[in-house]
């Protein structure tokens, strides 16, 4: 299993896909996940990502060999930004290559799950009456 872990403050999605892509890939899964132009009905101004990255690098490996071997992943790339985002921006990119296109599917809810969940990145919504910091996982 090859793997693409980086933490960027700009995101180029297709470095992601171009790194997967393999003649020996059924499928091939991606999740690009954006900055919202509201949360909870009130309307967000950007958002500020900052991470402990040391950390953050060890977790997103572990995701992607976790993946690799729940579900035969050949190629994983997790890249997440920091820095300030407007809405409509990409903040994290995850493309998965496997065999069969319900692991690639699994593989990569797995692993944007799992990212929120256990990789240290915070944000910082800005809103019109203010910001307020909250973890970027539930």
């Amino acid at each position: 299993m090859r793997s693409l872990i980086k933490i960027v403050s700009h995101i180029q999605t297709d470095e992601a896909i171009r790194f997967v892509e393999s003649p020996e890939s059924g499928g091939i899964v991606t999740f690009i996940g954006t900055v919202r132009n509201q949360t909870q009905g009130k309307p967000v101004l950007k958002l500020f990502f900052e991470s402990y990255e040391p950390m953050a690098l060890l977790e997103m490996e572990k995701i992607a060999r976790q993946a690799a071997v729940q579900w035969n992943v050949q190629h994983i790339a997790i890249i997440h930004a920091t820095g300030e985002k407007l809405p409509g921006e990409e903040v994290v990119v995850i493309a998965v290559a496997a065999p069969h296109r319900g692991a690639a599917f699994a593989a990569c809810q797995y692993a944007i799950d799992t990212l929120k969940e256990t990789v240290p990145i915070w944000k910082r919504e800005f809103f019109e009456d203010g910001a307020v910091w909250v973890a970027a996982h539930p």
